[in-house]
């Protein structure tokens, strides 16, 4: 009887670790977020650091990690992150956005915990309260995948990975900033253009490398645009770029002399270091602005090379209405790689989108105008404004009608002349398969992000509009990607499954637009209300507004 019990204890406790070897690994960080002085365009300005740096920290990850991130405020005013492309699968609970959470205050700390699931590719965060993130606090995350799934491309080693982020800046600090627009008007043109929290000219004497390469080695460049409202160009001196990942999705590997980044939108290229050993230029500079154009470059060095950067640099592509079809066409140039396995075995193309059938539509039209003498940001007639309970909170504990109304913004737009300033949230169904139609009647590119999807990006077109127009769509290998832009007097459809239960922010990712009400939250909700579709709020999150101090809701079972 003794060897019996202790049979089925040795038993259960080879179980035990068996099942902790099963769960997926962990990645722990640890973040003071403080103020600090920097000086991108050559102006000291108070900044948003994490841990002292600025960019942030890299969050380095494995598909299917379960990343721990916990966050000291050491500012003086609330604080929310988001992961930008993290889908956080059935847990819109940790994705950051003011609609969804409750903010970290001021002398606390809060530790978000979401899982990589089923991803690859180069994304990154940035704070989501206020106009922080015009003051910094965006970092990188790079998820790569596991060792047993190849990668159509020769795999970098970690020191061979390099994390640009590009993007405009302003000389006036953030809190200047935020107040023009609580005042109704707009911050206008941005002061210049950084990289990685610089801004060099040809020819600065003290200017000190970016990256170094060694000859005959090929490296993973990762951009990010993590501007404020500006599209850029990025191109190297003397050195083409390898597509080989946008936004989580593999790539057909064309090869370009430059490419356009839009603001939001993080795209992965391979360099190979084959030319003469002396420095070059990394040169970014802005697009599709009237009457104003920025540029800043950064050197990168070959290991051991001799001789400065040439003055002669690559030269931009076209701008107006030739660049905007320039634009246009390298978009269509980007291909999935259907033979390419992402974040599991199978190959990206075994699934296909394009024999769905749609069962919804949106069709949503931007709009800039006043509202009561102040400036605001629509879609269809609809300028969001947050509220103090976070509209996910208010549904899950059952006082939704007291925080917000469904489906005030229709499928089309009808009336888009008369704006309303109130909570923008559309009720969904749980895997409905839809289509978003952005259409741009204004003369200024769009960039829209979805949270917690990504989706088809099957057209952009000049014009407008209707279902004629899906004959022109990309069914086959369209890009899989959670950021895309629309062009001046143009249109842009993608299509997506909503097969991740939660409430997500559909946002214009131009900063100024989001703040004076450009963006939604979409409610999809499981009817099952199972674990399998969602998890419960987790215990450590904090509640606020009217839902502090309410019992909690019965929770999801299995």
């Amino acid at each position: 009887m003794e060897r019996t019990s202790l049979m089925i204890v040795a038993l259960l406790v080879s179980l035990s670790v068996v099942a902790v070897k099963a769960e997926d690994p962990y990645v722990f960080y640890e973040w003071n977020v403080t103020y600090g002085t920097i000086s991108p365009l050559g102006v000291p300005q108070q900044a948003i650091l994490i841990n002292g740096q600025f960019p942030g920290p890299r969050i380095n990850c494995t598909s299917n990690n379960n990343i721990v991130v916990n966050v000291f405020n050491h500012l003086d005013e609330p604080l929310l992150f988001t992961w930008n492309g993290i889908q956080q699968r059935k847990n819109s609970w940790q994705d950051g956005t003011p609609g969804t959470m409750c903010p970290i205050m001021p002398g606390t700390n809060f530790t978000y915990r979401f899982q990589v699931k089923d991803q690859i590719g180069s994304f990154f965060y940035f704070p989501t309260t206020d106009l922080h993130r015009a003051a910094g606090g965006f970092g990188p995350i790079n998820i790569h995948s596991r060792n047993l799934i190849p990668i159509p491309f020769a795999r970098p080693a970690p020191s061979d990975e390099y994390d640009v982020f590009v993007g405009d800046w302003y000389n006036k600090g953030y809190k200047s900033l935020k107040k023009i627009l609580d005042e109704g008007r707009t911050f206008g043109r941005p002061d210049g253009i950084h990289i990685n929290g610089k801004s060099l000219k040809v020819g600065d004497k003290d200017a000190q490398p970016l990256f170094t390469m060694e000859a005959g080695k090929s490296y993973r460049y990762r951009f990010c645009n993590a501007g404020l409202r500006t599209s850029v160009n990025v191109r190297f001196q003397g050195h083409p770029m390898k597509l080989v990942e946008i936004e989580g999705s593999h790539t057909v590997q064309n090869v370009y002399e430059s490419l356009d980044l839009h603001v939001g939108q993080c795209a992965s290229v391979l360099v190979t270091a084959d030319q003469e050993a002396k420095d070059y230029y990394l040169v970014v500079s802005s697009r599709f602005l009237k009457n104003e154009k920025f540029s800043t470059v950064a050197i990168i060095r070959y290991a051991n090379g001799k001789g400065p950067a040439s003055s002669d640099l690559p030269a931009p592509p076209p701008e107006n209405t030739q660049g905007i079809a320039w634009s246009m066409n390298q978009f269509r140039s980007y291909r999935w790689n259907l033979t390419a396995s992402a974040a599991r075995p199978n190959p990206q193309g075994s699934y296909h989108y394009g024999k769905i059938n749609i069962t919804r539509t949106l069709k949503i039209v931007n709009t800039r105008s006043q509202v009561d003498g102040k400036l605001r940001f629509s879609l269809n007639g609809i300028s969001h404004a947050n509220a103090e309970t976070p509209f996910k909170l208010a549904e899950y504990f059952g006082v939704g009608e007291k925080v917000f109304k469904y489906d005030l913004m229709s499928d089309e737009p009808s009336n888009t002349d008369k704006v309303t300033v109130v909570p923008n949230i559309k009720n969904a169904t749980f895997r409905n398969f839809v289509e978003i139609i952005f259409e741009n009647h204004e003369k200024t590119i769009q960039s829209y992000h979805l949270d917690g999807y990504a989706f088809f990006a099957v057209a952009v077109e000049p014009g407008t509009w209707n279902p004629e127009k899906r004959k022109n769509y990309n069914l086959v290998d369209a890009i899989s990607r959670h950021t895309v832009q629309v062009y001046p007097n143009s249109w842009t459809a993608v299509m997506t499954t909503l097969d991740n239960s939660g409430m997500w922010n559909l946002r214009s990712d131009m900063w100024e637009r989001y703040y004076l009400g450009q963006q939604l939250y979409i409610s999809v909700l499981s009817p099952a209300r199972s674990l399998r579709d969602e998890y419960n709020i987790p215990d450590t999150n904090p509640l606020c507004g009217i839902v502090k101090g309410m019992p909690m809701p019965k929770p999801y079972t299995a």
